[in-house]
């Protein structure tokens, strides 16, 4: 499967559990819903984003997709670069920051390999 539709997939999945479950979502990011009852929203709003971005890189095809993969790319790199920021100034631990950094640096590694892939 080419990484691009993989990655795709897993926007849409991340994203639907963001949308229906906000609370397990931020569990699952290490983020503490309880302490913050706004995080809710904030987790919405990153579910539908990834939604979306996910769907319409699936509907689309050549360049267009193309192009698509590299808004996901920028995409997950302000999300790893957020996650740094935040632990460079205290809002979250190293733990967490690892946790949320991980898998946007990984999303970026696969969007660039599914345009190697073309």
């Amino acid at each position: 499967m080419n990484p691009v539709i993989g990655l795709s997939l897993g926007r849409i999945a991340v994203g639907t559990l963001a949308v229906a479950n906000p609370d397990l979502a931020a569990k699952a990011f290490q983020l503490d819903a309880a302490a913050n009852p706004q995080l809710s929203y904030v987790t919405r709003l990153f579910g539908i984003r990834e939604i979306a971005l996910g769907l319409v890189t699936l509907l689309v095809r050549g360049k267009t997709r193309r192009n698509l993969a590299l808004v996901g790319i920028a995409v997950d790199a302000g999300d790893a670069a957020t996650g740094y920021l935040a632990m460079k100034d205290g809002t979250i631990s190293k733990k967490t920051a690892f946790t949320l950094i991980g898998p946007a640096a990984g999303a970026v590694g696969s969007g660039l390999s599914g345009l190697r892939r073309g």
